[in-house]
């Protein structure tokens, strides 16, 4: 008897995402917050097998909002036509100021 088979799944396949990928809603809503809120930062977060590259914007009393932007060219040229800096999340982390926030505002992650 054998529990676990070795004939190969889906020989040829390519990975599935299993998340929509990035829209002009989600762009529109990155300016939108950056047109509305001081002090903005973008962390880009790199592209998974369940999602496109992302964005993490972040304001300056730690307010923030995640959306997608395809590649992170496209995130950097946001970034660069409002002139907000831009870092890679997985080197320099989230700021504390986020995680205050977060603490502050416990109905955001009630989702």
């Amino acid at each position: 008897m054998s529990w676990f088979s070795r004939r190969a799944r889906g020989t040829g396949a390519t990975p599935t995402k299993l998340d929509r990928e990035a829209t002009r809603d989600d762009l529109a809503a990155l300016e939108a917050f950056i047109a509305s809120r001081q002090g903005v930062e973008f962390y880009l977060e790199p592209e998974t097998t369940a999602t496109d590259t992302t964005v993490v914007a972040i304001a300056h009393d730690g307010e923030w909002i995640r959306r997608r932007t395809g590649t992170p060219r496209a995130a950097g040229a946001i970034a660069r036509k409002h002139a907000v800096p831009l870092y890679e999340a997985a080197r320099t982390g989230y700021p504390e100021r986020m995680r205050t926030w977060n603490r502050a505002h416990p109905e955001r992650h009630a989702r």
